[in-house]
C-alpha cells in the first residue's frame, strides 16, 4: 500500500440504502474507510468495526472539517428523504454537500463520487407535477454543477429507484402497488450501486462522466411479483390499488405540511407514487444502452431481481 492508499477514503450518507453497501465494498477492496455518523453506536452497528468513524453532522462546519481530515477521496451518497429530516432536506442535500465540496476542494482531495438521481429533469411536461420533485431537481443539479466547475476528478452516479422498492410494497401474499406503477422502470439492486461506487472512486480515468445506474432490465411491478414468487417459492399476488386513494391522501395532508413532517413527509411520498406511473418511456428506452455501458466500463457481476430476491431468501 503506498502513501496515498493509506489515507481513508470518506463515505458520507455510509449508513444509507447505498452507503452501507459502498462501505462494504471498500472494505472488502482493502481500502481504509471512513464514514460521518451522527451516532457512532448507530454506524458500528450497522458497519461493524473496520470503518473509521467520526462522530458528528454533515450540516456542521466542524464535522466536515474533522471528517475530510486527511482522506484522498470522498463518496457524497447523502439522503434527507425520510419524516425525521425531510423540511431538512435543503440545507442537508445541498447547503451542507456544496461546503463539503468547497472543504474539500481548499484541502487538496482530489477525488469525489456523487450519488444523484437517475435524470435531472426541472420540468415533467404532460401530467401532475408538485414543488418538492422539482426542488429536488435543482438541489442534484445544483450539487452537479459545483462538481462541474470544480478541479476535481469527478464522477457521477445517477441511481434509478432501488429493486427494494419491490418488496417494501409486498404486504403477506401481495405487491400492493398504488397506481400499478409504469409499464417497465429500471432499477438497481444497492449490491450493484456498492461494487460499482467502490471500483469507480479508486479509478481516474471516469474524470467529468456521468452514468445513469440501470441494472439488467426494466421491469414492471407485475413481472416482479411473478419473478419474485418463483424465487421464494410462494405465490405473490400482483395488486393494484386505484390511484384516487393516493390522490386523496396527497390533496388531504398538503394543508399540514407546513406544520407536520409526518404530513410532509406522507404528502411527498403520495406525490412521488403519481410521478412514479409517469416515469419517462424515454429513460426506459435508453435503459439496456446505460446498463451496457455499466458493464463496458466495471468489472462486476451483475445482479438480477431474481439474485436480489434470493439474496433475501438467505438472510432469512
Amino acid at each position: 500500500m503506498n502513501d496515498t492508499e493509506r489515507k481513508p477514503i470518506i463515505v458520507l450518507g455510509g449508513t444509507g440504502h447505498y452507503g452501507r453497501y459502498i462501505v462494504r465494498n471498500l472494505l472488502a477492496r482493502g481500502a481504509l474507510v471512513r464514514v460521518l455518523s451522527r451516532s457512532a453506536s448507530n454506524a458500528r452497528k450497522l458497519l461493524g468495526e473496520s470503518p473509521e468513524i467520526v462522530e458528528g453532522d454533515i450540516v456542521s462546519k466542524t464535522s466536515i472539517s474533522q471528517a475530510l481530515d486527511g482522506v484522498r477521496a470522498v463518496v457524497i451518497s447523502v439522503s434527507a428523504f425520510s419524516p425525521k429530516s425531510i423540511r431538512s432536506m435543503r440545507m442537508i442535500e445541498r447547503d451542507a454537500v456544496l461546503q463539503v465540496i468547497a472543504q474539500a476542494e481548499r484541502m487538496g482531495v482530489a477525488r469525489v463520487i456523487y450519488v444523484s438521481i437517475y435524470d435531472i429533469r426541472l420540468d415533467m411536461p404532460g401530467g401532475f407535477d408538485f414543488a418538492l420533485r422539482k426542488e429536488i431537481a435543482q438541489i442534484k443539479l445544483d450539487v452537479e454543477q459545483a462538481l462541474t466547475y470544480s478541479n476535481f476528478n469527478w464522477t457521477v452516479l445517477g441511481a434509478p429507484p432501488s429493486m427494494e422498492m419491490f418488496f417494501r410494497m409486498i404486504r403477506g401474499s401481495s405487491m400492493m402497488v398504488p397506481g400499478g406503477g409504469p409499464p417497465a422502470l429500471p432499477c438497481i439492486s444497492p449490491v450493484d450501486m456498492g461494487e460499482i461506487a467502490a471500483q469507480a472512486v479508486e479509478r481516474r480515468d471516469l474524470s467529468g462522466l456521468r452514468f445513469r445506474m440501470a441494472g439488467p432490465d426494466a421491469v414492471s411491478f407485475e413481472q416482479a411479483a411473478q419473478r419474485i414468487s418463483r424465487v421464494v417459492g410462494r405465490q405473490i399476488r400482483y395488486r393494484k390499488i386505484p390511484m384516487v386513494l393516493p390522490k386523496i391522501v396527497h390533496a388531504v395532508t398538503r394543508p399540514f405540511t407546513s406544520v407536520s413532517d409526518l404530513a410532509l413527509f406522507v404528502y411527498s411520498m403520495t406525490g412521488f407514487v403519481q410521478l412514479l406511473n409517469r416515469f419517462p418511456q424515454d429513460l426506459v428506452d435508453a435503459a439496456p444502452a446505460d446498463h451496457q455501458r455499466l458493464l463496458d466500463t466495471f468489472d462486476y457481476t451483475r445482479t438480477t431481481l431474481e439474485m436480489e430476491a434470493q439474496r433475501r431468501v438467505d438472510k432469512g
